[in-house]
């Protein structure tokens, strides 16, 4: 095993646990917390269930995603120019652009979720959802180089 394939673990490690925990928040966590909780009760475990999450998100996911993302582009030689390249550079370049709308949204979601604007926090976390898992579509689509 060498020191790449550990990087490459990692990041793939970190996408798996983001949009999985997303994945879980949405079709066990709420659910169940809809079925099971009051309104008041519902709105303190969602409430600490998002802070854990974005707390998580921003001490480990994104510095890990980010790290090992610039690691593995370096090692592949990716530069900016060859963003705009067909085939690695340009699915690349797409699946960076989507990341950074994911968290995008993702932050719209926590503010609108902490400003009592629930419409639009669903609609941040549905968006953020369906984008986390183009990301992974786009990621298994980088070709082998």
């Amino acid at each position: 095993m060498t020191w790449w394939a550990v990087v490459r673990f990692l990041h793939v490690l970190g996408a798996a646990l983001w949009v999985g925990g997303q994945l879980t928040v949405s079709l066990v966590v709420l659910p169940l917390a809809r079925r099971l909780l009051d309104d008041q009760r519902r709105g303190q475990v969602l409430s600490a269930v998002g802070r854990r999450f974005g707390l998580l998100t921003a001490a480990v996911f994104l510095p890990v995603q980010l790290a090992t993302g610039v690691a593995i582009a370096w090692h592949k030689g990716v530069t900016w120019a060859s963003l705009a390249e067909p085939g690695y550079g340009r699915i690349l370049a797409a699946k960076l652009a989507l990341f950074c709308a994911v968290m995008v949204m993702a932050a719209l979601h926590g503010w609108a979720a902490g400003r009592g604007r629930p419409a639009f926090a669903r609609s941040m976390a549905v968006a953020a959802l369906a984008g986390s898992l183009g990301v992974v579509l786009l990621a298994t689509a980088l070709p082998a180089t």
